[in-house]
């Protein structure tokens, strides 16, 4: 099952493994190659145990970035696969002279579970619980993308955010890291970094900087560059 999200709207696409993937880029290539912002494949999501990425070819692409930080903030243990140890449709996304940024998310990696290919490997080994966790996986991947833009603020200077009422009366351990963030998330905002930038370099998740641009936007205090 392959995820592909373009610059329009995210598609789905279900195949069969390696001859699926082969006929669907034979038909689709030349449009693929212009129009994909990030591509998944999406295989082995529905166990409960750990979550994993495996990147691409030199695992440096825009699907490598987003599928990393989503999987950091949803399991720090989560493994780190080398397009080396590939074995599903990433081999045909990722082939040169295709070179589609593409990455793999799974939970238990193919090949790295006893029951890989045996006949354990049925529906008990898998929940209700790993697929929603699965699919939140997916979401992530692709909420993050669809709110993945610059900013820049409207205002020269520091705005006064007490009048705003986004400065809280009473400080305390937590509104203080919120504030600091807001307050570097603005100081940030100059149209040339965009919210997974900002993410990595906070070391927060990307939904603590969506929502604080929701928050300033409302405000109009700054405004969307791309």
């Amino acid at each position: 099952m392959t995820g592909v999200q373009t610059c329009a709207l995210p598609i789905l696409v279900f195949i069969p493994e390696t001859i699926g993937s082969i006929v669907y880029l034979s038909r689709h290539l030349e449009h693929l190659q212009k129009q994909v912002v990030a591509g998944f494949n999406l295989t082995c999501l529905g166990d409960d145990k750990s979550y994993s990425v495996l990147h691409s070819r030199y695992g440096n692409t825009y699907a490598d970035r987003i599928a990393s930080h989503i999987v950091r903030t949803l399991c720090p243990d989560a493994k780190h696969y080398s397009y080396l140890t590939r074995g599903s449709d990433e081999r045909q996304y990722c082939a040169p002279g295709i070179d589609l940024p593409f990455v793999s998310l799974m939970r238990s990696k193919y090949a790295e579970y006893d029951a890989y290919h045996t006949s354990l490997d049925n529906l008990d080994f898998v929940s209700p619980a790993g697929l929603q966790g699965g699919f939140r996986f997916v979401r992530q991947c692709l909420n993050l993308i669809e709110h993945n833009f610059r900013y820049r603020t409207t205002v020269l200077g520091e705005p006064q955010l007490g009048k705003r009422g986004l400065y809280p009366s009473l400080s305390t351990k937590h509104s203080y890291r919120q504030v600091s963030l807001l307050k570097n998330v603005i100081a940030y905002s100059d149209g040339t970094q965009d919210i997974l930038d900002l993410a990595e370099r906070f070391e927060c998740h990307a939904n603590d900087i969506i929502r604080i641009y929701h928050i300033l936007l409302d405000h109009h205090l700054v405004t969307r560059v791309d």
